[in-house]
């Protein structure tokens, strides 16, 4: 087990919706994020969680925030990833990481594919900033468990290797792949 100087890790949660930021519905994507990594993980791990709108300065600020302020280990949007005018979410990302990991989106849209042709239209991504992860999800709460459910496995080596905190999962839900040493 790796050693960390952290007792918790620490997840952020950010929705990217003009509508549930508004209160015009609520966020029940950002709350299956949650609902998922609760079932996911057996290490304690602390949740920031924000809904904001579909703006590009927002988003970045959210997320350099989230990284750099809040030090979360790992940073899990929710929406804004489709090819509408105002879906930005990937842009932000790759504006605020040092590197892109282009791996994730491929799997999740290869996923996504087994269940609606329109999955082609998605443009997840994930990136690192400092000791950060930041995973786009997209935003229907089926999507993001099949998402995770196919990326999640290397998000814990993912964050051993950027230096974040330890994350340990429930085999019996999801088992993580750490290579052996």
């Amino acid at each position: 087990m790796i050693e960390t100087t952290k007792q918790k890790a620490k997840i952020g949660i950010l929705t990217l919706s003009d509508r549930a930021s508004a209160g015009i519905y609520e966020d029940i994507s950002g709350k299956a994020i949650k609902e998922t990594l609760e079932q996911y993980l057996i290490t304690p791990f602390e949740c920031v969680y924000r809904v904001i709108g579909d703006d590009l300065e927002e988003i970045k600020h959210n997320l350099i925030e989230l990284a750099d302020r809040e030090f979360c280990d790992l940073i899990i949007t929710t929406g804004g990833t489709g090819p509408a005018p105002r879906d930005v979410t990937p842009e932000a990302t790759e504006a605020v990481c040092q590197k892109i990991l282009p791996g994730f989106g491929e799997l999740m849209r290869q996923v996504s594919l087994k269940y609606v042709p329109t999955a082609i239209l998605s443009r997840q991504s994930a990136g690192v900033r400092g000791k950060s992860l930041i995973v786009n999800l997209p935003g229907k709460p089926k999507s993001i468990r099949e998402c995770l459910d196919a990326v999640f496995p290397a998000i814990p080596y993912c964050l051993d290797l950027i230096g974040a905190s330890y994350l340990e999962t429930d085999e019996k839900i999801i088992k993580a792949f750490r290579p052996k040493a």
